[in-house]
């Protein structure tokens, strides 16, 4: 749906899981084969990869000054079950958080998070403010303060609702 690039590192595969659904449609790609493909998940996953998509979702509106769409799992709670560790590269001594497992999409996700984290990077990981979309996208703005996935389409929308609002 987002014209937008794909979020930087490790938010890459946070923000694609959350745009594994789309609201306005109700298609949710993890209810294939080859939807789950690209996060390592099976079916009997599934209950536990869409409970972390929604906290992720709402974490993402969040970052974007909005109330959550919906009643979820708060995301530290998710996120506490999948342990990391400090990782030193011996050649250059740089350091970074790791996941204990790194098969699993939750301690692949915790890994991403901790990563945005430490690089500053976490806040910017948006959810599109309008209730029908609530698409995830890496805001690059200057000042941080994006507001929709797509200028074109739902920036564009939310606009012509405020035009017809104010005539009506």
């Amino acid at each position: 749906m987002s014209d937008r690039l794909p979020a930087p590192g490790g938010l890459a595969l946070v923000e694609a899981l959350v745009n594994t659904v789309d609201l306005e449609s109700g298609r949710d790609a993890l209810d294939t084969a080859e939807g789950r493909t690209p996060f390592g998940i099976g079916e009997r996953d599934l209950a536990q990869a869409r409970e972390l998509r929604e906290s992720l979702r709402a974490a993402c509106l969040a970052h974007a000054g909005h109330p959550p769409h919906r009643a979820v799992t708060p995301l530290g709670d998710l996120l506490a079950r999948a342990p990391l560790y400090v990782a030193v590269d011996a050649r250059d001594g740089s350091a970074r958080l790791t996941p204990v497992e790194e098969g699993p999409l939750l301690s692949r996700v915790a890994g991403a998070v901790a990563q945005a984290l430490t690089e500053g990077t976490w806040q910017r990981l948006k959810a599109c403010e309008l209730p029908d979309c609530h698409w995830a996208y890496y805001d690059r703005s200057p000042a941080g303060r994006g507001r929709w996935c797509s200028m074109a389409v739902c920036g564009a929308r939310a606009k012509m609702r405020r035009y017809r609002a104010k005539g009506a």
